[in-house]
């Protein structure tokens, strides 16, 4: 009996067959890169029916290497923060903006939270371009109205596979618009995003499974009636994937962009923990929060320098790298695609300084590289203070697999604390198979986690 477990990125769509206990099964993995639209004024989107294609192509490869044969149960993790307008028949009328567009605005004239502390407190968000409430007001200027309902990346693709879907708790979240310690829409968020009757979708309940539409049944006959789990946010099913689910272990991951979270147990109807005005806070599920800090850039500063700065690559870059000191080097900021909330900074204000004649194309990417080091750091110690214990690190994510110097940089920024990587770079799928399998208190004993000198297995 094995899981088949989608991972609905924002550079691509990745579909794997996972055991039992969420483990990769071997060569049982497809991957179609996604076309991302990123344009200097801030612009982050996706198309809709492009993205289906994509994920429909990873389940047919999947399908014809005899993959889906024994599959009982398919668990996805999905970006959070994206939503797409849909008109009344049921077609997209734009693009899905992604958490990397930074175009909208808040309304001009239109006044804020009455609190904007207790706004913080009940919804875990702000009043902030990256969600719900400011993006819908937004689109349906955009788009001259017709707009029906709005939904997720997440809601659009699997409503068109399974047909109308609810929002999961945990996508929802994502949106700026949950109270989450009642599990329902926010009245004064809802106002602020001026979202009418019908237009937001309906949220899941606890244990909701759906069953492929008989169309996609009949293209994929091994799915036919294996239930489909809710999705779950990227960021949180990245905890759970990483064994970062209690309060003293702390997850670092680095795909295209990054993200330090913690993940604290706390049931609908219990009071939240402190939340530092500077952090975020989501839903792993109804029974879970989870807690950090997000930045626009990760393994996309990599990418960027791989292609301007034509570095070398392979073993000779990471011999390069091996030279440069992990000490904080070279003056920049990181936010090359603009700030994450609840920042305002808009693409474009990376910045490089302290150059000269002398510095090398290397020198550069490590000090990209040191600069996220530094800012995660910054938000870790916030962290802490919700939790008033020491906490050790977990790194994961593709972009750490794919660079020891990385994680060694990372282990230097973060001590004197305990640092492991997490050999498995598909942490997020992983997450997201073991929160439908209602095994996240399993997570911590089945992550494959190592020392950062990947050398010593921990104790």
């Amino acid at each position: 009996m094995n899981i088949l477990a989608l991972d609905l990125g924002t550079s691509s769509v990745r579909g794997l067959v996972l055991d039992m206990d969420a483990r990769p099964l071997p060569s049982a993995l497809a991957r179609r890169r996604v076309r991302l639209v990123a344009h200097d004024d801030g612009t982050g989107t996706l198309d809709g029916p492009g993205y289906l294609a994509c994920l429909a192509e990873c389940l047919d490869e999947l399908a014809a290497g005899g993959h889906l044969r024994d599959v009982s149960l398919v668990a996805t993790s999905a970006q959070w923060h994206s939503v797409v307008p849909i008109g009344a028949d049921g077609a997209p009328l734009g693009p899905v903006l992604t958490w990397l567009d930074t175009r909208p605005d808040v309304p001009a004239g239109v006044p804020g939270p009455a609190d904007p502390v207790d706004f913080h407190r009940r919804t875990g968000t702000w009043w902030h371009r990256c969600y719900w409430s400011v993006r819908l007001p937004w689109l349906r200027e955009q788009t001259g109205g017709g707009v029906a309902r709005f939904a997720g990346l997440a809601e659009y693709v699997l409503g068109e596979l399974l047909g109308p879907v609810p929002m999961s708790i945990s996508q929802a979240s994502g949106t700026g618009l949950l109270d989450l310690r009642r599990l329902d829409w926010d009245a004064e968020a809802c106002v602020l995003a001026g979202s009418r009757a019908g237009e937001l979708p309906e949220l899941a309940p606890t244990g909701w499974r759906g069953r492929l539409l008989p169309a996609y049944a009949r293209r994929w006959p091994q799915l036919t009636d294996v239930p489909w789990a809710g999705p779950v946010g990227d960021g949180a099913a990245s905890n759970v994937g990483s064994g970062c689910v209690e309060p003293d272990r702390v997850a670092v991951t680095v795909g295209t962009s990054a993200a330090v979270r913690l993940v604290q147990r706390v049931p609908a109807g219990q009071a939240m923990p402190p939340l530092p005005e500077q952090l975020w806070r989501y839903r792993l599920d109804h029974d879970h929060v989870v807690t950090g800090a997000a930045y626009s850039s990760g393994g996309n500063l990599f990418a960027w320098a791989n292609r301007a700065l034509r570095l070398p690559e392979g073993t000779e870059l990471e011999v390069a790298l091996a030279r440069v000191p992990h000490e904080r080097g070279l003056p920049v900021n990181v936010r090359f695609g603009g700030d994450r909330p609840p920042g305002m900074a808009p693409a474009g204000s990376g910045a490089l300084g302290g150059l000269s004649f002398g510095t090398t194309a290397v020198e550069i990417l490590a000090g990209l590289m040191r600069g996220l080091c530094d800012l995660v750091a910054d938000d870790l110690l916030l962290l802490e203070s919700t939790v008033d214990e020491p906490v050790e690190v977990v790194l994961g994510g593709g972009a750490m697999a794919a660079s020891r110097w990385w994680r060694t940089a990372f282990a230097a920024a973060l001590a004197p604390r305990p640092v492991w990587y997490g050999r498995n770079p598909e942490v997020g799928a992983s997450g997201a198979a073991l929160v439908a399998l209602g095994r996240i208190g399993d997570a911590s004993r089945l992550a494959a986690i190592v020392r950062t000198d990947d050398t010593t297995s921990p104790a």
